[in-house]
């Protein structure tokens, strides 16, 4: 009788061991018999022959016991061929091949991923300050501020003065700086190292090496919020990247921003926060550059990079919205910030800017944006503007 192979079961892999080896003995026994009979044909004539001897004195029985062979030569012959699972317990599995006669058993435990263990998901600062709150508009931000921009009337507020951290709200500043500063738009720009998110480990598009102008790296990080363009056009500012992130907290403080701090130019790092009523003014005077104006609004945008086209396009879905006149917009996300967003827009003959942070859930920005509209547009109906004033403020939270 040849002499059964043993097959080690590292303890440190499989903790259920003695487990695991039972079912590797009961699968082996199972299948010994054939796998001796396919090696030993000699002795399966022997058999053979002692069973004709036998049937002679009791042929009845062999009678019987002929199909029943054959059923067993019809199963080992199916063995040969077909690999056999069997389990042993909630994650064990053996596996067991029988190929030219040859019995080989793989134990193997399966993943289990728990959920209960799963990290929760991270709260924004907004959540951990309790500002999500309810309101008479039933908006999904923690923080909104809609003013007439002509006006400067407060139509609507809640926790404008709430300072959170403003995602990619920032490119809004760092655009503004990159046109004022009158750099030449057809400088060629190549992305390095240097522009790779360490903050987030965000992917992008623009691979190390890269090569655009200054005004397409402008427009991508305006339109489509792409964040290596951002960081390549703060790290080739006169000066340098250090140079250009005091110069966005210079340009804050010159329009009157006293709660904005800015530490880098993408919005990726929570370290820059803002209020809703800075913001205002920051959308304030972005509005007034031609160029924020243009490239923020624009759909989509396509740069050729080495022999290829690649299209980008807006972060910002209410921009191809017929129903919509946007000055200027910018949308941003980080799990610290929430889903933020800020438009200079025309409603019911009102130029209005809007400013929603901290919004929870992916399409909840622009849901509160249509929903201010259809109130502004609603409010606008009424006759005198005793009524109007007075609908506009009734339930505005500070």
């Amino acid at each position: 009788m040849p002499e059964a192979r043993l097959h080690r079961v590292s303890s440190q892999r499989f903790q259920s061991a003695f487990r695991m080896i039972a079912v590797a003995l009961c699968a082996t026994a199972f299948l010994l018999p054939a796998s001796q009979a396919a090696k030993h044909p000699d002795a399966g004539s022997t058999k053979r022959a002692q069973a004709s001897a036998g049937a002679k004195q009791k042929p009845a029985v062999a009678a019987k016991s002929a199909p029943a062979k054959a059923a067993r030569a019809s199963k080992v012959d199916r063995a040969e061929k077909a690999d056999r699972s069997v389990r042993a317990g909630k994650n064990v599995v053996a596996t067991v091949r029988t190929r030219h006669g040859r019995t080989v058993v793989a134990v193997q435990r399966r993943s289990v991923v728990r959920l209960a263990d799963a990290a929760p998901p991270r709260l924004s600062y907004g959540q951990l300050a309790g500002l999500h709150s309810q309101d008479e508009l039933d908006l999904k931000s923690s923080v909104a501020l809609v003013i007439d921009q002509d006006t400067r009337e407060v139509l609507f507020s809640k926790n404008d003065h709430a300072v959170l951290p403003i995602a990619s709200l920032t490119k809004l500043m760092t655009g503004l700086l990159v046109s004022e500063a009158r750099l030449p738009m057809d400088e060629p720009i190549m992305i390095t190292e240097e522009d790779i998110d360490t903050e987030k480990f965000s992917r992008s598009r623009l691979r190390v090496g890269t090569t655009l102008s200054r005004g397409e790296l402008l427009h991508l990080a305006l339109m489509s919020s792409e964040n290596r363009a951002a960081h390549a056009l703060g790290r080739t500012y006169p000066g340098g990247l250090a140079t250009f992130v005091s110069m966005m907290n210079a340009k804050a403080r010159s329009l009157g921003m006293k709660d904005t701090r800015y530490v880098e130019p993408t919005g990726l790092s929570s370290g820059n926060q803002s209020s809703a009523q800075d913001l205002a003014l920051l959308v304030n005077a972005a509005s007034a550059d031609a160029t924020v104006r243009e490239l923020s609004t624009s759909p989509e945008y396509q740069v050729e990079v080495g022999n290829r086209m690649m299209q980008f396009n807006t972060t910002n879905r209410l921009v191809k919205n017929p129903d919509w006149d946007i000055g200027v917009q910018k949308t941003g996300y980080i799990s610290e910030a929430g889903q933020c967003l800020v438009m200079q827009t025309k409603i019911a003959g009102r130029k209005l800017i809007m400013v929603f942070l901290d919004s929870a859930g992916k399409l909840s920005r622009i849901g509160d944006a249509e929903r201010v509209r259809r109130w502004v547009e609603a409010t606008q109906l009424m006759s005198t503007p005793a009524a109007r004033h007075q609908a506009l403020t009734v339930g505005v939270a500070g």
